[in-house]
């Protein structure tokens, strides 16, 4: 870790000299703005300068090892970027990196292109890797954290195992913004569809997101029966390499029916929870695949697991999903998910509304892939 303050420049950044020395000549000709960043080009280098904070539509620091400069970008950041079309590449250029904070400019030092999108050959997303990563103080200069407040709270995991209904209602409201009001999701057979389906429907006409991102609960237009016409189908998985499904009769909907898993067509298997409980888990589960901020290991132990568990509170609930069972872990505005096939390696996937709610495993001996608080 780069635990050296850097100096401040004394803003505007484009009005001193350094500038002209990083990139090698007048700034005049090649100063751009992509996503709220100023962005000078010249003949030795790149000079990117962000604003200090953290909207995830505009071009900035991500995290302590990751810049990203949202697009559209114009053709010379693209080419600079990317690589010229007319066989000049200038892509291996340094680029250095600033950002503005109240007083000034830190320079926070030189990044390589490790991920760039284009959309008809202009560049529409480019996430840059820093050469020596951010100090943690550092960080929370030029990407200010969110206030324990303002992260979702937990208020739903005391009715976990009491009032399934309200914990579900209270997740999705805390997790996911409200957005326009869709259409109906629920048509003539709602009276027959059991009390958990209908509330995920009426939750989804203003977040849709609680549908899935990873996997899908199929909109009630879509509900179909298996082949035999004896199970409703109303989950997906992306692939379509397996669903999950419901007892279906022409009789009143149970209350509370037992959730079946199928892989193709094999024999299904009852999910440990009922509906209430699953449809808990599957909405966990899809909020931290889903989530923008991430936090993902290699395969860790039995006692690595236990100590990441400990600075978390676990989900009253069986375990999730019959093909690797999945318990779950949380904290505001955090959720994190652990399984295992042989119970001595152990895959781990964190997702968090914002990186401020990854702060309980940023101290933690763990080596991470990626890391986003």
């Amino acid at each position: 870790m780069n635990d050296q303050v850097p100096a401040v420049i004394p803003a505007p950044v484009f009005d001193q000299e350094r500038v002209p020395m990083l990139v090698g000549g007048s700034v005049t000709a090649g100063c751009f703005t992509v996503g709220g960043a100023g962005v000078v080009i010249g003949p030795v280098g790149m000079v990117i300068v962000a604003e200090a904070g953290d909207a995830p539509a505009r071009s900035g620091v991500w995290s302590a090892e990751e810049v990203r400069l949202i697009g559209p970008a114009p053709a010379p950041v693209t080419e600079r970027l990317m690589g010229s079309p007319r066989g000049v590449d200038e892509s291996s250029l340094p680029i250095h990196i600033a950002v503005r904070v109240e007083g000034g400019v830190l320079y926070l030092g030189t990044a390589r292109v490790s991920q760039a999108g284009t959309s008809d050959g202009v560049l529409t997303g480019c996430e840059l890797r820093f050469e020596a990563p951010l100090s943690r103080e550092l960080l929370n200069r030029v990407r200010p954290p969110l206030p324990p407040e303002h992260l979702p709270g937990l208020e739903w995991l005391r009715n976990v195992n009491g009032d399934r209904a309200a914990a579900l209602e209270q997740f999705v409201s805390g997790w996911y913004p409200t957005a326009d009001a869709t259409e109906s999701l629920v048509g003539d057979s709602v009276s027959r569809l059991p009390g958990g389906l209908r509330q995920l429907y009426r939750l989804a006409k203003r977040r849709p997101g609680v549908l899935g991102i990873q996997n899908r609960i199929l909109p009630e237009p879509d509900l179909h029966t298996d082949h035999v016409g004896e199970m409703l189908v109303f989950g997906v998985e992306n692939q379509g390499g397996f669903f999950w499904s419901l007892l279906w009769t022409l009789e009143g909907p149970e209350a509370d029916p037992t959730v079946w898993f199928r892989e193709f067509d094999e024999e299904p298997i009852a999910e440990q929870e009922p509906l209430s409980g699953f449809l808990l888990q599957f909405s966990l589960f899809e909020a931290s695949m889903g989530a923008d901020y991430l936090a993902l290991t290699r395969k860790l132990t039995a006692p690595q697991v236990e100590q990441l568990a400990e600075a978390l509170h676990l989900v009253p609930l069986r375990p999730f999903w019959p093909w690797a069972p999945k318990h779950f872990y949380v904290a505001p505005g955090l959720v994190m998910h652990v399984s295992s096939e042989d119970r001595e390696a152990f895959d781990v996937w964190a997702g968090a509304t914002h990186r401020s709610a990854l702060d309980p495993l940023a101290d933690l001996p763990v080596d991470w892939n990626r890391f986003d608080g």
